[in-house]
């Protein structure tokens, strides 16, 4: 059914992530409807940290179910090290090691954004430097504790408990939380959505 000049297109959230949701508002975006999709995130043999992170915000935005008309906005956030993808820790003792190799170094935080709408998709990624203080063993079980690394990239949020134990960063705050909003909101008006009166 195509839609009337006056009917909005719909926007779709591809994740389930509430700290999306969060940042979304922060600049008057609230998505129409929220379909986390589920699709593979194991990367590839060899693949890198950008590549990888890129293909999975696209994989997300394309495995959505929508109406042609509708927009969808998927991302993904991965932390890097060198080489390595550290990605959502399985459990504690997990979360516990990526903490241990993130201890007083530079690592890569980079978030994908794919935004379709039809047969469209926008993209853009965004590489941020973030720093880990040294971390003592009584630092790491004390984050460790607060249970706020599950469900996150590399085992720690910026946003909440971890914020203590990052001096530095360079780049953007959002995206390292999980959404860069000045480039969404770019690539949503690409893709012809305006925020509703």
């Amino acid at each position: 059914m195509k839609l009337s000049p006056e009917t909005p297109p719909k926007l779709i959230l591809g994740s389930g992530s509430p700290r999306r949701l969060d940042l979304l508002a922060q600049i008057g975006v609230i998505p129409d409807d929220i379909r986390p999709p589920d699709i593979d995130e194991t990367p590839g043999k060899a693949e890198l940290p950008r590549p990888y992170c890129i293909r999975m915000a696209r994989e997300k935005a394309l495995a959505v179910v929508a109406g042609e008309d509708d927009i969808v906005l998927s991302a993904d956030t991965t932390v890097a090290l060198g080489r390595r993808i550290l990605g959502k820790p399985d459990d504690e003792g997990e979360a516990k090691a990526f903490l241990r190799a993130l201890s007083g170094r530079r690592h890569s935080v980079i978030t994908a954004v794919a935004v379709r709408r039809g047969e469209g998709l926008w993209q853009r990624d965004v590489l941020t430097k973030v720093k880990m203080k040294r971390l003592s063993d009584v630092e790491i079980a004390g984050y460790l504790a607060t249970g706020d690394w599950q469900g996150k990239a590399g085992g720690y949020g910026i946003q909440g408990p971890a914020g203590a134990l990052i001096p530095w960063i360079s780049g953007s705050f959002t995206a390292v939380v999980g959404l860069p909003l000045a480039e969404t909101a770019v690539l949503l008006r690409a893709a012809g959505w305006r925020a509703q009166a």
